[in-house]
């Protein structure tokens, strides 16, 4: 454990051996298939499945939605508990396709790391850095994966050179790849003086690691062919003189990452980095809340729901909350207090995931994400808490940048059809605005792909084929300010104003002149692009 020099006191034991993070990346950078890894290690699966699996060859663990399954991509994030040695990991995998970046961006706000994956040959991409920069807004620490190393990759000081200009953050090599592409022999572990050998024959085997004593042992030559030992040998020497050592401290202020280098299809260099995230890892950290921050080592239990998704067992048409505890020690059966609604709410049938195969959860401490099935009564930015009336604060909702308008394929069926828009509206797939003239509803989503996620499940969750066509609006603004000024301006612009799921005025646009016309005719009031997620 770290000794980090701060006032907090001391974390329970059983608090601080948790490790809750997630994984950002690009699409394709090799974030699913490094969770599986994981998953092995964890000991939480026997074999690991893939991505793109053929005929009936194992599947990936964390894609659990058909379409994930059918397309290879992750579409949701989903969160997976298992132990490592003597920690408890708590991994949430996110989907890397912009389309799907809102939940990512509000899983960041659960957890109090991040393990951002690189591709050895693009390094830092597009996404890689806009989800890097939400990191960077939340302090969050950030551990660096560069996956691929058995296929042609770029000079790993050129990856460690775009990482820092690109992210502008420190990096400093955790272990040291020897060879790349067809010649990728391994990895020398800088931390623990320790050859790592990958074995290509069997991808599920752990490498096998070799003792030195300093790079001058003459093990090393044993083991590494003479040209890539004199090249690597050359290259570390740089490192060591020209990137920074490795400051724990700074690690845990987001001012640094350790990079590992390895081949998560291979199973290697994925344990070091386990090992990283156990010992360089922040502990569970406090949470932001309105009147005040929730400390993990309060006794009073208080979790907030970041995530709501809908009929995860299509059994049962059940929908389920995901919750960060944020304090304390939960446990099954408690009663808490729902701060929304000011009711009671008993958790009866917690549970602890493993993707989409679940256990009902006995107990659970500060920093562990359990789901609570309901029926409706959680939404995203709810919190529970044993009693005290505080609201966990930070979790976004983002003004959507594509609208379409929605029809059933079978008028009968309109009812149906609220009812399912409804269920997605509240799990953040998508914002639902009714508008204030005309029927139907328009559907907003951030990327297109999304309209296609949403209309495939909803004709198989919900037996219901739909349509989405063209709107005449571009974007959707939300209106804050005095009630009598809100009022004015929905009064005089009916046809613009449409109701959210949570009813409230949204104002439909179809150019940057509607919005300046609202700011200079009424100067009181906002029209804002982001919404927190709480009533």
């Amino acid at each position: 454990m770290l000794d980090t020099a701060s006032n907090r006191p001391e974390l329970p034991p059983e608090i601080a051996r948790r490790r809750t993070f997630a994984i950002i990346s690009h699409p394709d950078a090799g974030k699913t298939t490094l969770t599986e890894k994981f998953l092995l290690y964890g000991g939480a699966i026997q074999m690991a499945g893939q991505v793109r699996a053929k005929g009936e060859a194992r599947r990936t663990r964390s894609d659990f939605m058909k379409m994930e399954q059918d397309r290879g991509i992750s579409v949701s994030a989903s969160a997976m508990s298992f132990d490592f040695g003597k920690y408890r990991f708590n991994l949430v995998d996110t989907p890397g396709h912009s389309d799907f970046s809102e939940d990512t961006y509000r899983t960041l706000t659960a957890v109090d790391a991040a393990v951002m994956v690189i591709d050895g040959a693009k390094g830092v991409e597009s996404q890689t850095q806009k989800l890097f920069e939400v990191c960077r807004l939340r302090d969050l620490p950030i551990l660096t994966f560069c996956n691929k190393m058995d296929r042609e990759s770029r000079d790993t000081f050129d990856i460690i050179d775009e990482i820092q200009e690109n992210l502008a953050i420190d990096v400093t090599p955790a272990s040291w790849p020897i060879g790349m592409g067809r010649d990728f022999l391994g990895c020398y572990d800088l931390l623990n003086d320790r050859l790592e050998l990958m074995d290509r024959a069997d991808r599920n085997v752990v490498a096998e690691t070799i003792e030195i004593n300093g790079l001058n042992d003459p093990k090393l030559a044993e083991h590494v062919p003479a040209l890539l030992l004199d090249t690597f040998l050359e290259e570390v020497e740089i490192a060591r003189e020209l990137l920074p050592k490795l400051d724990p401290k700074s690690v845990l202020e987001g001012h640094m990452t350790p990079i590992w280098f390895g081949s998560a299809i291979n199973s290697f260099g994925v344990q070091e980095l386990m090992q990283g995230i156990a010992t360089y890892g922040p502990e569970p950290q406090p949470q932001q809340a309105s009147p005040r921050a929730i400390a993990p080592e309060e006794t009073k239990v208080a979790g907030f729901v970041f995530k709501v998704q809908a009929n995860m067992d299509p059994k049962h048409r059940d929908r389920v909350a995901f919750m960060r505890l944020a304090s304390g020690h939960f446990k099954r059966g408690m009663k808490l207090t729902h701060v929304r609604t000011k009711k009671p709410m008993a958790v009866s049938n917690p549970v602890l995931f493993l993707a989409s195969d679940r256990e009902l959860a006995e107990e659970a401490w500060a920093g562990d994400i359990i789901g609570i099935p309901n029926h409706g009564q959680l939404r995203i930015g709810d919190t529970l808490t044993e009693g005290e009336m505080i609201r966990a604060t930070g979790i976004p909702s983002f003004a959507p940048e594509l609208l379409q308008g929605v029809r059933a394929g079978d008028p009968m069926k309109a009812k149906h059809l609220e009812k399912a828009l409804m269920q997605f509206a509240e799990e953040g797939a998508a914002k639902v605005f009714k508008p204030n003239i005309g029927s139907g509803f328009i559907v907003g989503v951030v990327g297109a792909l999304q309209f296609e996620v949403l209309a495939s499940r909803i004709e198989q969750e919900y037996g219901l084929p739909v349509r989405f066509e063209a709107s005449q609006f571009t974007s959707a603004r939300w209106v804050l300010g005095d009630k009598d000024e809100v009022e004015k301006l929905v009064e005089a612009n009916k046809q613009h104003i449409a109701y959210d799921n949570d009813g409230d005025p949204v104002f439909l646009t179809r150019l940057q002149w509607d919005i300046d016309r609202v700011e200079r005719d009424y100067p009181a009031l906002k029209l804002s692009a982001t919404k927190e997620m709480m009533v």
